[in-house]
C-alpha cells in the first residue's frame, strides 16, 4: 500500500511538473544549428515585458544537476548597450562557438552545471531586444525598472522557479546595473527569494577607476620614471593626487599621456599580458573605453593631446588601435537566419551586434559611484561579492578594492588566497556578506579567461561557502 502511494506521488508529481513546463512550451529551443552534441539541459529563448513597448530578449538554460533546486542567476553584461549573449557565448554559457561561426562545441565550465542561468539583453536596442518606437535613450534609473518590470515577466512564464534562490550577477557597467537592479528586487514587492548580487571587473566608481588606473599603470611598468615624476609634481600637493578632476592644464596633459599609454598604444586594455585580436569595429571598442577620464576629454579633444608614440615612433591615429576582443564567430552565427529562427527572433529586427552604437552613444549615466546603493543593500542583508581579474585596465582591481574599502564595513575575513585546482587563483578579504576578491592573471572577462576558478568562486559565492 505504502508503494503504491508513494507511485502516485511520483506520477502526479511528474504529470504536475510537465504541465507547467509547457506553459513556457513556445519559448523553447529544442535544436540548434551546429550543436552536434545532446545537451543534458532545457533552454528557452523569447522576450520580457518590461515598461510599455519594451522587449528583452532573454536565453534561459536550466541547470545541468538540479534545476528545480539550484538557484536562478541573472547574467548581465554591460557596456552601456552590450549584449549579454556576449557572456553566454564566450565566458560563461554551456556552449560556445567555434571560429567557423557555424559549429558549436560544449563549454566544461559552464555556470549551469550548478545553477539555472537567465542572460537578458538590456536595455532595448541591445542585442535583439527591442522597442516598438525604435526610441532607445535611456538611463540608470530607467534601465533598472525595465530589468526588475522584465525579471517579473519572466518569474510569471516560469513559475515553478519562483522559490529558488536568485542571484544577479553583472560584468563591466554591470557595476551599475547589478547593484541598482539588485535595490529593485530587494525593496521591491514582486515574490523573488533574492540572496545575493555579484559583479565582475565592475564600474562602481567613476572617481576611483580614473584614480586608480595611475597607480596601476605605473607600477605594471607602463609609464616611464619621467613622466610618474612629472605626474607626481603637477597633479599632486602635499602628498595628495588628484588624477580624476584635477584642473591645472599641466595635470590634464600630462594624463593624456599616460591614458594614451593604456588606449591608444596597443595594449589590450582588457588583459595586460594577452595580444589585441581584430573583430569588434573601433566604434563599439572605443565606446566601452569612454568611461575613463570623462572629466578630461573635452580638453584633450580641443588641444589634440590623446596620441602616444609608439615602439616604431609614429604616433598611431586616434580610434585605430586594434580592438583586441574578437566577437566575430559568435556575430556570424547569430545572424544565421536558422540561428534567428531557432531562438524565435522576429524577422523584422535588424542584425545582432555586440554592442550599440545607438543605446551606447544616447545613454545618459546617473550614478558617478554606487556606494549608497552597497549600503542600502548591505543593510538588509544581501551577500555580495565584487571580483575582478586582476590584469583588466578597463575597470582595474585596484579601483574597486578602494570601492569596497570606503564602504567601511568590519572584516571578518583577512586578505588570503584562495585555491582553484591546487593552484593560488586569487586573493580574497571579507567584510560580513560582502566579498572582495581577486582572479588571478585575469583579464576583464573572468569566465572566459579563467574559466576554472571562475567556476569555483562562482559556487562558493552561490554555496555561501568558504573560498
Amino acid at each position: 500500500m505504502t508503494s503504491m502511494f508513494f507511485v502516485s506521488l511520483v506520477v502526479c508529481f511528474l504529470a504536475v511538473s510537465c504541465l507547467t513546463w509547457a506553459n513556457y512550451a513556445p519559448d523553447e529551443v529544442t535544436e540548434l544549428p551546429g550543436m552536434s552534441f545532446k545537451p543534458n539541459y532545457r533552454q528557452w529563448s523569447g522576450y520580457l515585458k518590461a515598461s510599455p513597448g519594451k522587449f528583452l530578449h532573454y536565453w534561459f538554460v536550466t541547470s545541468q544537476r538540479d534545476p528545480l533546486k539550484d538557484p536562478v542567476v541573472l547574467w548581465l553584461n554591460g557596456g552601456p548597450g552590450c549584449s549579454s549573449l556576449d557572456g553566454f557565448l564566450s565566458e560563461n554559457g554551456p556552449f560556445h562557438v567555434n571560429d567557423d561561426g557555424a559549429t558549436l562545441y560544449e563549454n566544461n565550465f559552464s555556470w549551469n552545471r550548478i545553477a539555472n542561468v537567465l542572460y537578458l539583453e538590456s536595455p532595448a536596442g541591445v542585442g535583439y531586444s527591442y522597442s516598438d518606437d525604435q526610441e532607445y535613450k535611456t538611463d540608470d534609473d530607467q534601465v533598472a525598472d525595465d530589468n526588475y518590470l522584465a525579471l517579473q515577466s519572466f518569474f510569471a512564464k516560469f513559475p515553478n522557479f519562483t522559490q529558488n534562490e536568485f542571484f544577479i550577477i553583472g560584468e563591466s557597467y554591470g557595476g551599475i546595473y547589478a547593484p541598482t537592479l539588485s535595490q529593485r528586487v530587494a525593496t521591491g514587492t514582486a515574490k523573488i527569494n533574492f540572496k545575493g548580487f555579484a559583479v565582475g571587473n565592475g564600474l562602481s566608481s567613476y572617481a576611483l577607476n580614473d584614480q586608480s588606473l595611475i597607480y596601476f599603470g605605473y607600477y605594471h611598468g607602463l609609464f616611464g620614471e619621467q613622466l610618474w615624476t612629472d605626474l607626481n609634481t603637477n597633479c599632486c600637493d602635499k602628498g595628495t593626487c588628484n588624477f580624476f578632476n584635477n584642473s591645472k592644464e599641466a595635470c590634464k596633459t600630462l594624463l593624456s599621456q599616460a591614458f594614451s599609454i593604456v588606449y591608444d598604444s596597443g595594449l589590450n586594455e582588457y588583459a595586460l599580458y594577452m595580444d589585441c585580436e581584430g573583430g569588434v569595429g573601433a566604434k563599439a571598442y572605443e565606446r566601452s573605453m569612454s568611461h575613463l577620464f570623462r572629466n578630461y576629454r573635452k580638453h584633450w579633444d580641443t588641444f589634440q593631446l590623446l596620441k602616444v608614440p609608439s615602439v616604431t615612433g609614429q604616433t598611431p591615429p586616434v580610434g585605430e588601435v586594434p580592438p583586441c576582443i574578437n566577437s566575430t564567430a559568435q556575430m556570424n552565427w547569430l545572424n544565421r537566419d536558422d540561428v534567428r529562427k531557432a531562438l524565435h527572433i522576429p524577422d523584422t529586427l535588424p542584425p545582432w551586434d555586440i554592442c550599440s552604437d545607438v543605446v551606447g552613444g544616447q545613454y545618459t549615466n546617473i550614478y558617478p559611484t554606487v556606494k549608497d546603493v552597497y549600503l542600502k543593500l548591505l543593510s538588509l542583508g544581501v551577500r555580495a561579492l565584487v571580483y575582478n581579474g586582476d590584469t583588466d585596465m578597463a575597470c582595474n582591481f585596484l579601483g574597486d578594492k578602494w570601492f569596497v574599502e570606503q564602504l567601511n564595513q568590519k572584516t571578518t575575513t583577512k586578505y588570503q588566497s584562495w585555491i582553484s585546482d591546487d593552484q593560488i587563483a586569487g586573493f580574497y578579504e571579507q567584510y560580513g556578506n560582502l566579498t572582495l576578491l581577486t582572479v588571478k592573471g585575469a583579464g576583464h572577462m573572468v569566465p572566459q579567461w579563467a574559466p576554472g576558478p571562475a567556476l569555483d568562486m562562482f559556487q562558493s559565492f552561490l554555496s555561501n561557502k568558504p573560498y
